[in-house]
């Protein structure tokens, strides 16, 4: 069997990296899981994002976003060995976009398509309490219901207990400033390339099992 993308290469896990975001930090903790997902031999990270949503309908997105990564569909789930979560909070709590395509995968709950693949979560705030840790535990919420196995970040990771700014045992984050896409820091950039290589770890071992 050959990868479906990289062309005459052993089959690989892929991990699906989904996310939302605006002002582009959450979208940068999502390719920093992407290279983590990278480093584990026998996984592939899969890059995909959803469209915004509004509360006066403008009509349908487009089906191929203007630039970055491509919107995800529900086959995006069905193919994936494990996937991993992004969105900036939204009063404590995902944004409406990720919560939108989530509240669509019903089929995918009543089939059982996610049961048993690990999954992890990512957030980014502009406050230093901003609920960080609300949405990332309220993230983790469907994916419960649709039996995933949740990976978080130890201690044992040294940037856990460095970090000044962003990084929870419950996922990787981002803590910027008001009106301002602030880089990364080091810790930031090194606890979301944990958490990718955590959950393809585990992804790759439960493929073989």
């Amino acid at each position: 069997m050959t990868h479906p993308f990289c062309g005459n290469v052993p089959a690989m896990a892929e991990i699906l990296v989904l996310y939302y975001s605006r002002s582009g930090a959450t979208a940068e903790l999502a390719r920093q899981v992407c290279r983590g997902v990278e480093t584990v031999a026998g996984a592939a990270a899969r890059l995909r994002t959803v469209p915004a949503v509004a509360a006066e309908s403008e009509g349908p997105a487009k089906p191929v976003p203007a630039s970055g990564a491509p919107y995800a569909t529900l086959d995006d789930l069905r193919e994936t060995h494990a996937l991993v979560l992004g969105s900036p909070t939204r009063f404590g709590n995902m944004a409406a976009p990720l919560k939108h395509f989530l509240d669509g995968t019903g089929s995918l709950w009543l089939s059982g398509t996610l049961a048993g693949k690990p999954a992890a979560v990512f957030t980014s705030t502009q406050t230093m309490h901003g609920g960080q840790e609300s949405t990332l535990l309220s993230m983790m919420l469907p994916l419960l219901h649709h039996g995933m196995y949740l990976v978080g970040l130890p201690y044992t990771e040294r940037a856990l207990n460095e970090t000044r700014s962003g990084g929870t045992p419950y996922g990787a984050s981002h803590l910027g400033a008001p009106g301002v896409t602030a880089a990364l820091s080091d810790d930031e950039k090194a606890l979301a390339h944990a958490l990718g290589r955590r959950v393809a770890t585990l992804a790759v071992q439960l493929s073989r099992a």
